[in-house]
């Protein structure tokens, strides 16, 4: 007849074997199985997103349609300004608070930087122009703040403002099905547009 010590180990080692194979099964089913299996979906299904919706010319990476990118010169549409100087892996907003003064400032130097550049005049300038967005890597601009740099880009590539328009027009992305958030203008969508456009003529 089997002492209390003999069950205890014996049910000891039932538990420790029990344990230990659930800890294989866990580790082989979602740490190999169900990511292989997610990845291989997401090629197959959503090959772009899951590469990271990049955007190549010649087999040359560009960029990322989804971070925007610190596009200079008069020859460019620029995008929103940034608080981690549109570095992905830094990715936040200022934390200076509603009542800052020096939020302020800074918004003010942006709204005196965008009237020189695009020649605003008194004219109303798009608040996502001049204020930084939750992420500092948003990729979009409104389609005000995208229309205001026609006449500049037009200039600077010697480009008929029309051509310049139709081709913003034609990047403006609708609102999502009709209901989720605004209607918008991927930057480096539409530069890379105007390049290619200049590049065949």
């Amino acid at each position: 007849m089997k002492t209390y010590a003999q069950n205890s180990e014996a049910n000891l080692g039932q538990t420790l074997r029990a344990s230990f194979g659930l800890l294989i099964f866990t580790l082989v089913g979602c740490g190999a199985v169900y990511s292989a299996i997610a990845t291989g979906a997401g090629q197959v299904l959503f090959h772009n997103q899951a590469n990271g919706s990049l955007i190549e010319i010649d087999h040359k990476v560009l960029g990322s349609k989804l971070v925007a990118q610190p596009f200079v010169g008069e020859a460019y549409f620029h995008p929103r300004p940034s608080a981690v100087a549109y570095d992905p892996m830094a990715m936040g907003a200022t934390n200076l608070a509603l009542t800052n003064p020096e939020l302020q400032k800074q918004i003010d130097a942006q709204i005196l930087a965008v009237k020189k550049q695009d020649h605003t005049g008194n004219n109303p300038i798009p608040s996502d122009l001049v204020t930084k967005s939750g992420s500092g890597i948003d990729p979009h601009i409104s389609p005000e703040s995208a229309q205001i740099q026609v006449a500049r880009v037009a200039q600077a590539r010697h480009l008929d403002p029309k051509v310049v328009e139709e081709l913003l027009q034609k990047h403006i992305e609708p609102v999502q099905f009709g209901v989720l958030g605004q209607a918008r203008v991927n930057v480096l969508e539409l530069n890379n547009a105007l390049d290619q456009l200049q590049s065949t003529h």
